[in-house]
């Protein structure tokens, strides 16, 4: 028994010198999430700033990051413009040429987001999983677009936090029908650069 009682406090101390060592080192026994990333659009009518949502749209986030570290996103355009409702980039060049992507990504437009003013969501065609590189902001709420019981939804995955004046700004680009393509500004707003920003 005494040896027993011997062997309990010995691996008390342990455990409790490594949880010692551990704070003392800045370590805990979870994994620290990662923050959720923030990426300046620069364009040639002014620069806005966003805070992804890596925590509710992990898919969709590092989908997003992976075409911005590429350069992917640099000399494209906002193709599509409805005003009072969002305007629409990531994909087009400044001569209506789709640019080549890759694989679609797994819907995620039931993240509990909305497509409120602000927030930046995936675009997609009909198929709900088949969001690639181009995405919107929304210029106006749009809980229409959010995820309902039997229609699945676009995807927000992010907000802006500073420049929602050049958004509501490119809303009002005059527009016109381009081949296929409607709500095409008639004067390009080009995506000059898509850049992570330092949080430090």
């Amino acid at each position: 028994m005494h040896q027993l009682n011997r062997f309990f406090r010995v691996v008390c101390s342990t455990l409790l010198l490594g949880a010692l060592s551990n704070a003392a080192l800045g370590q805990s026994s979870s994994p620290t999430p990662l923050p959720n990333p923030q990426v300046t659009i620069t364009t040639n009518v002014g620069a806005i700033s966003v805070r992804l949502f890596r925590d509710k749209a992990p898919v969709s986030v590092e989908n997003f990051l992976s075409y911005v570290d590429a350069g992917f996103y640099d000399g494209t355009i906002f193709h599509r413009v409805i005003p009072n409702f969002m305007i629409q980039g990531g994909g087009m060049t400044p001569d209506m040429q789709e640019k080549p992507v890759g694989d679609p990504i797994v819907n995620e437009s039931k993240n509990r987001l909305h497509n409120v003013r602000g927030t930046l969501a995936m675009a997609r065609t009909s198929d709900p999983d088949s969001a690639t590189a181009q995405f919107f902001i929304n210029q106006r709420t749009n809980l229409r677009l959010d995820w309902q019981p039997g229609a699945e939804g676009y995807t927000v995955f992010g907000e802006v936090i500073d420049g929602m004046s050049i958004v509501d700004y490119i809303s009002t680009s005059p527009t016109a029908q381009i081949g296929p393509h409607g709500n095409v500004p008639l004067d390009p707003v080009i995506i000059t650069k898509v850049e992570r920003k330092s949080l430090l």
